[in-house]
């Protein structure tokens, strides 16, 4: 991880932004914070909690996860599930700290990474994706694209999917989704995340179950200098709503 000086960490503040929820984190501390998000959750109103919640913590950078498509470590899409003001905030000034912005999935994904070729499906309030081949990873915008009967991905894998078909419908759903993925992006694993992945009963073949708490372990590697130029320059070439990052060891 980046050093302050000799001997020093840089301390990371991570932000989760997700639709039911904001999840806090810092370097040094062990229990994650959990504060309420939703639909009248602006960027104003975001960063004023988040601020209050950890007026106690010390911390000198901020990594931000978010729902959405991310260039240039800002959002360039309000998001679906929350208020709006995101797209034009100035998170650096509102958190008096530098700040690096990820697609939250690919946040998770960076966190769930070991090797390999790898797809991350968050089957959250939505449904996010990313991809990781051998290290770089890709924000993934898979949710609103048609899946069967003229209804999307996320129409099948999300929370209102969830709530209208029943967990046990939705589970049968998930094992069919899954592997059809894991065939169409050639990856060697599925690492399935998000808040409703502990409904699963039992994998589909070639998945592996994700923790929240990886989220965490991404936003930490943002601030790690390794491989840094690389992902400054891949994210310069992606196109509308990438944020690729690169790992090395």
């Amino acid at each position: 991880m980046k050093q302050k000086g000799k001997g020093a960490r840089v301390r990371v503040l991570v932000v989760d932004v997700g639709g039911n929820n904001i999840k806090l984190l810092a370097t040094g501390r062990v229990a994650p914070l959990k504060l309420a998000s939703g639909p009248r959750l602006t960027a104003r109103r975001m960063a004023a909690a988040v601020k209050k919640a950890v007026a106690g913590w010390r911390y000198d950078v901020v990594s931000i996860g978010y729902p959405g498509p991310v260039l240039d470590e800002r959002p360039v899409e309000e998001p679906n599930n929350l208020g709006r003001g995101w797209v034009r905030f100035d998170y650096r000034r509102a958190f008096g700290r530098p700040v690096r912005m990820i697609n939250d999935a690919a946040m998770q994904a960076l966190g769930s990474y070991a090797g390999g070729r790898m797809l991350f499906l968050g089957l959250g309030t939505g449904l996010g994706a990313a991809l990781v081949l051998d290290g770089l990873v890709q924000p993934l915008e898979i949710a609103h694209l048609p899946y069967r009967s003229g209804k999307t991905y996320e129409e099948f894998l999300g929370k209102e999917a969830q709530d209208r078909m029943g967990k046990k419908r939705w589970r049968r759903i998930v094992h069919e989704i899954v592997p059809r993925l894991q065939a169409a992006f050639q990856v060697d694993e599925v690492v399935i995340g998000g808040g409703n992945a502990k409904q699963l009963r039992g994998l589909p073949p070639g998945a592996r179950l994700g923790d929240n708490r990886y989220a965490f372990m991404g936003g930490y590697r943002l601030w790690d200098d390794r491989g840094s130029g690389s992902r400054r320059r891949a994210a310069r070439r992606g196109g509308k709503g990438t944020s690729t990052r690169h790992l090395r060891g």
